[in-house]
């Protein structure tokens, strides 16, 4: 029979394992130089674009990409290219919350404000945009993360703002949409530690997959 402590001590355990593969797959990301770092991103930015559910897809949320994840200036260009609608994070700090906003254009970019986390994103009284799940929700997010392993687990920055969307996602009339995870290849892991709360990924883009 499971002792009562048992549960926190396996939880805890959990949040170790997290703890110390985020900081492998840091060490891992700073030893990417910038000329790789943007090799693999032109590469999986082509991939991108020639996949069924990318063409298919006609409402799209994908981040804004930090220094040391995969640069997706190139597939946010092609979006409005082929007249698709644009959506990015806002994030709320103290949180777990996370609103996908309407990008008007690749160059609406340039007017966002720069939060204390580095990630360009729409300022808090920017009340006009749309929120995706406001309206028709999404057909495809691309997903960021630290880690991911070849069954579709994902290790995010630990503050859970993709799982808790994914589960607002869930009850949109729309549905969940399909997710794409975009990964250097640094970032696949023999095999991510997950809890029940982490949904798992439909599918990671990388350069050997």
């Amino acid at each position: 029979m499971e002792r009562a402590g048992d549960g926190g001590a396996m939880a805890a355990a959990l949040r170790a394992a997290k703890q110390r593969l985020r900081g492998e797959l840091r060490q891992r990301l700073r030893a990417i130089g910038p000329a790789e770092k943007q090799r693999q991103s032109r590469l999986l930015g082509r991939k991108v674009i020639a996949h069924p559910k990318y063409q298919e897809s006609k409402r799209i949320a994908i981040f804004l990409s930090m220094p040391d994840e995969v640069q997706t200036e190139d597939i946010i260009k092609d979006i409005f290219k082929q007249g698709k609608e644009c959506f990015i994070p806002r994030y709320k700090p103290q949180s777990n919350h996370m609103d996908m906003l309407k990008l008007s254009s690749a160059e609406d970019i340039s007017s966002l404000a720069l939060t204390s986390w580095n990630i360009l994103q729409p300022s808090d009284d920017d009340t006009a945009r749309e929120e995706a799940l406001a309206g028709g929700g999404l057909d495809l997010i691309f997903m960021p993360g630290l880690g991911f392993d070849k069954k579709g687990n994902r290790l995010g920055r630990g503050k859970g703002y993709y799982d808790t969307y994914l589960e607002r996602c869930m009850k949109h009339p729309r549905g969940k949409p399909y997710t794409i995870a975009l990964a250097f290849r640094e970032q696949i892991c023999e095999s991510v530690p997950v809890t029940e709360n982490d949904v798992p990924i439909d599918e990671i883009l990388y350069e050997d997959c």
